[in-house]
């Protein structure tokens, strides 16, 4: 991307990998697919994945995003987020007929099977996360009498065990890399048998963009991180940028929220995305920067990525008859009847 500066001492440095990680591309391809197949309405619970841009196209091509699966009329399609569900969504799915796609990134997907595992082997599983986050939500329902939440290292003081030669810790897989193991060390000093998962519950993605942030944060004057204010791994990223040493870092969903008074003094811009946020905004913040001087745009690389998922099985099927024929099984009206269709 070698841009020749007009303003000499004005650059950028651009964090690879960033953007789109292959459990966010992969949710966000599903629902294209699920229009494509079975047309217009598709229901998704709760954002597919955290980004007001990606949901608002989603929904100018027929999506409809409802905070509950009741809100869904019997005999229409759902598709749970990239962020997973608790078992009992799914049980409310087919209490009220209708056909599901599940959009689980397989990554949060394999800590669900860890809960369960460790659950069903009697184990304490402390799960470090943010309360009320939807990955958080879906993983404490797989076992919630075996599951209690420890939200940083500040709560290890108030959690208390069964045994405690039968504890392990799993994590929310957007979370902060630094501050999951601060809060682990914590967590051992109370529980010195605390065992590990099986293998790192933070995600790949999550870590390859902190390492490119802390790689070029301490360069920075300044960093832009685009992403949405509640997305969990870009808010991350902020908090990566200043421990990395930049000056300042601010988190915008589009090119147009940057303050210009942030430029002042800046010599070093430092920009990277969310693991939900599509190119296209990089590049306007590119162009808003270059407008003002910021032309000369360096790669700052941590990481090659080259982890792709495969589409959600149910796609393969014909879920427009599936949901009717639930309908005409069980009673109830039919998605025609209730819906925009």
């Amino acid at each position: 991307m070698g841009r020749m500066s007009a303003s000499p001492g004005r650059r950028v440095l651009l964090a690879a990998p960033r953007g789109y990680c292959a459990g966010v591309d992969r949710a966000v391809i599903a629902v294209e697919k699920a229009l494509e197949q079975y047309g217009a309405p598709v229901y998704v619970r709760h954002e597919i994945v955290h980004n007001k841009y990606v949901v608002q196209t989603l929904e100018k091509k027929g999506a409809i995003f409802v905070e509950q699966t009741e809100e869904v009329p019997p005999g229409n399609i759902v598709m749970f987020s990239a962020h997973g569900v608790a078992p009992v969504v799914h049980e409310e799915a087919e209490r009220g007929r209708l056909a599901t796609i599940d959009a689980t990134c397989p990554l949060v997907t394999k800590v669900h099977k860890e809960a369960v595992r460790f659950a069903n082997e009697d184990y304490d599983i402390l799960l470090i996360g943010h309360e009320g986050h939807e990955e958080v939500i879906g993983t404490s329902g797989e076992a919630p009498d075996h599951i209690q939440l420890v939200d940083g290292p500040a709560d290890v003081a108030k959690v208390e065990v069964r045994d405690p030669s039968k504890v392990v810790w799993l994590s929310q897989t957007t979370l902060s890399v630094d501050e999951t193991m601060e809060t682990v060390d914590a967590l051992k000093d109370k529980f010195p048998q605390l065992i590990s998962p099986p293998s790192d519950d933070i995600c790949y993605a999550t870590q390859n963009r902190q390492l490119a942030v802390k790689q070029m944060g301490a360069e920075s004057d300044l960093v832009i991180v685009v992403g949405s204010r509640n997305s969990s791994n870009s808010k991350r990223l902020v908090e990566v940028a200043k421990i990395a040493g930049a000056r300042a870092a601010y988190l915008v969903d589009f090119a147009d929220e940057i303050d210009e008074a942030w430029l002042e003094g800046v010599s070093t811009v430092g920009v990277t995305s969310g693991a939900s946020v599509p190119e296209v905004l990089v590049e306007q913040v590119l162009e808003w920067l270059s407008q003002r001087g910021f032309e000369d745009v360096e790669i700052v690389k941590a990481a090659e990525e080259s982890i792709t998922f495969s589409l959600p099985k149910e796609l393969r099927r014909d879920l427009r008859e599936e949901a009717a024929a639930l309908v005409a099984e069980r009673g109830g009206t039919a998605a025609g009847e209730r819906s925009a269709e």
